[in-house]
């Protein structure tokens, strides 16, 4: 019975998602297509066989049989002779910048309804972890004035910061800038307000993605785990330090460790430095030297490495509850965080696309219906802040994959547009339908490994 009604709350979540994320995104070709005097000739949500539909003026409306995308069919898509009458009405006898306006709007729809999500979600509320320090870089700018582990950051230029993320957007908001960050903070057990000024130059100005908190050299404060080495792997480099199973490392360099995660971050950050460690070991103190060898990480990066593992705690940390915070924003104040909420996402969906291509993701990460049924399904049964968060993320990936110059999708159509617009002449159909045959065989391929992992799941 309990698997009968999940399986139902997961079918519905899933239609529900789908039917929203498409109609969304087809409603933006259709609005954008009518304001250019296209006519539409049908709005389907869904594809194959009509379940029910009805006319509206000369555009029939649908909902077909199978959900999984839909069409806004047009007057005019393909080339055959018509009156001047009927070119007005045309999609093909449109100009070149109003057929890519129409064919960018469905992606963009979905990219819109994650702002409008996340506007939503931060005027209703949302849980933010408070933003208190878990780690400092000895010699990072806060460091250095005063600020410590342990401290909690309440305003930066005067502008309260409750959660980690209104700090992050109280710091972009100062990139490029030169001058002062006014930092304001308290610590542990206190109510004194401590102020401190940070110097900026044209801060991060040439960043590409800017670590706004890993320049002032801060680690948010985050559920850890004691550093007790479990497995020693053999001839490796903490092997050879004469690290041992059981080992808890205290301390690197006299920094305190907070944690295994802070541990960690220290090792990959020193590929072949000398790491000056103590380690307790059956009630003794003792110290070491340990020199991480250099590993490539998933972005070809160097990073260190000693080859050991960690004891996992039969009873995991949980977060103190005093740093759950839940926040309400004003209907202008959330704007910003909507936006910002949309574009990190959407950076994190890209570079993920990028990685899977190169081969630095394992395409086992792709995800069909059946996973995206389950997660809807989980996240509608959490509460409204999981469901439409879950939304968003996917508005967004659909968005975006809708983007990809694949012939097929609305980035494949674009990306003739663009040919046009150099060469000044339409792509040749001969090579469109050449485009289209591969498109059709790279998404087919890309269904299949998502059902195929969907299943493996499973299993």
């Amino acid at each position: 019975m309990e698997i009968l009604q999940t399986l139902t709350i997961n079918i519905l979540a899933m239609l529900v998602t789908l039917g929203i994320l498409v109609t969304i995104h087809e409603f933006g070709h259709y609005w954008v297509a009518r304001r250019c005097g296209v006519k539409i000739e049908c709005f389907s949500i869904g594809f194959g066989k009509s379940l029910f539909s009805w006319y509206r003026g000369e555009t029939e409306y649908r909902i077909a049989i199978l959900p999984l995308g839909g069409y806004v069919k047009m007057f005019g898509e393909q080339n055959v002779d018509m009156s001047e009458s009927e070119k007005a009405l045309a999609f093909n006898h449109k100009t070149l910048a109003q057929k890519t306006a129409i064919v960018a709007a469905g992606p963009l729809a979905n990219l819109m309804l994650a702002v409008v999500l996340y506007w939503v979600m931060f005027m209703t509320g949302v849980s933010g972890v408070a933003p208190v320090i878990g780690n400092l870089e000895a010699d990072s700018p806060v460091a250095l004035i005063g600020l410590q582990r342990g401290d909690e950051i309440i305003s930066i230029d005067g502008d309260q910061t409750r959660t980690w993320q209104e700090v992050r957007i109280a710091l972009l908001e100062r990139l490029g800038e030169s001058g002062t960050l006014e930092l304001s903070f308290v610590s542990p057990g206190s109510d004194l307000i401590n102020n401190i000024n940070v110097r900026i130059d044209r801060w991060l100005v040439n960043d590409a993605e800017p670590d706004v908190l890993g320049a002032l050299g801060i680690t948010p404060y985050r559920l850890d785990i004691p550093a007790i080495i479990g497995e020693v792997v053999a001839e490796n480099r903490a092997e050879q330090a004469g690290l041992l199973s059981q080992d808890e490392i205290l301390s690197v360099n006299e920094i305190e460790l907070s944690g295994w995660l802070h541990w960690v971050d220290i090792v990959r950050k020193n590929p072949e430095q000398d790491l000056f460690i103590q380690v307790s070991r059956q009630g003794q103190v003792i110290n070491l030297t340990i020199r991480p060898e250099i590993s490539i990480d998933n972005n070809g990066d160097q990073i260190g490495y000693i080859g050991a593992g960690v004891v996992v705690p039969d009873v995991m940390p949980t977060l103190p509850e005093e740093m759950n915070r839940a926040v309400r924003y004003s209907v202008i104040a959330a704007l910003p965080y909507a936006f910002t909420e949309t574009w990190d996402n959407g950076i994190f969906i890209i570079d993920s696309i990028k990685k899977m291509i190169v081969g630095l993701i394992s395409v086992e990460n792709l995800s069909g219906p059946i996973t995206i049924a389950q997660i809807a399904g989980q996240t509608a049964t959490f509460g409204l802040e999981y469901y439409l968060s879950f939304l968003a993320v996917l508005s967004i990936s659909l968005g975006i994959l809708n983007f990809l110059p694949i012939p097929v999708l609305d980035g494949g159509h674009l990306l003739y547009y663009l040919i046009e617009a150099v060469t000044r002449r339409p792509v040749p159909e001969k090579i469109q339908a050449m485009g289209m045959q591969l498109g059709i065989f790279l998404i087919v391929s890309i269904m299949f490994i998502a059902f195929y992992n969907d299943i493996n799941r499973l299993l």
